[in-house]
């Protein structure tokens, strides 16, 4: 007697690989990606580590940031990395943009989520920052190859529906880095349905910037002290940090490929 195959429709299959990687993206804490005045903003709820990063840099006005599995987006990122120099290497600098990277992952993260038994847990935003606020772009993937084109600020990750209503409601043009600053944190540290409200220490955040008015490589890393000057508040060390105060060497995370010097 031959058995009978057990049937799944291909709807009940998406459906499962869907949820699979919604819950697997929600167990994780939250990123806030807000423009600014100067640029964008990059706000990640990071107390685990500060060496496994959720934000980094891709190429010369372009960030990454991502939530989920962490081996899986970083896999993402570096291939992003490749793709953006080589591109730049063959062609030119200025066709290496947010939207054709944003295009590439998706393709990829799509096929993934049809033909792999397993979709990737991940969401990710690559951000460009351009030459005035009108001109920057900021993209949403998703675990499925989705693709948003978002417009000032946006959550991914954890109760990222409530924290993206609060972040609608109260963001507006023209923040300064300060206010943007603030308006994050209140964000990340206001109670959900998962979580009471709570105390957010600077410490536990990742935070980086692309600022529009450096020459080509635009990203940098805000320490805790930095974080701590922008705010006004007492740093680590003792007194607030000027604002203006340049970058301390090791900050950043450079890109791989030509025209960079260290590995991202």
């Amino acid at each position: 007697m031959t058995a009978t195959p057990f049937y799944v429709s291909p709807e009940q299959v998406m459906q499962d690989r869907a949820d699979f990687a919604r819950k697997g993206i929600g167990r994780g804490r939250s990123v806030l990606v807000l423009g600014y005045d100067g640029g964008i903003l990059f706000v990640a709820d990071n107390p685990s580590s500060r060496a496994l990063h959720k934000i980094s840099e891709i190429y010369d006005r372009i960030g990454f940031a991502a939530v989920g599995k962490y081996n899986e987006f970083e896999n993402l990122r570096v291939a992003g990395i490749r793709y953006a120099d080589l591109r730049g290497y063959s062609y030119d600098r200025s066709d290496v943009t947010a939207r054709g990277l944003a295009n590439a992952y998706a393709q990829t993260l799509g096929t993934v989520f049809t033909e792999d038994q397993k979709p990737y847990e991940v969401e990710i935003v690559v951000a460009e920052v351009g030459s005035d606020a009108d001109a920057d772009q900021i993209y949403r993937i998703g675990y499925d190859g989705s693709v948003a084109d978002e417009h000032g600020a946006i959550a991914i990750g954890g109760p990222y529906e409530q924290l993206n209503e609060a972040l609608q409601g109260r963001w507006r043009e023209g923040l300064s880095l300060a206010e943007a600053l603030r308006l994050a944190i209140d964000v990340l540290a206001a109670p959900t349905e998962d979580q009471p409200a709570r105390e957010l220490p600077l410490s536990e955040l990742e935070v980086a910037v692309l600022d529009r008015s450096r020459p080509r490589r635009v990203f940098r890393r805000l320490p805790p002290e930095r974080l701590a000057g922008e705010l006004g508040e007492q740093s680590a060390s003792g007194g607030p940090q000027a604002p203006g105060e340049e970058q301390a060497p090791g900050e950043e995370q450079a890109p791989t490929g030509p025209d960079h010097d260290e590995e991202g």
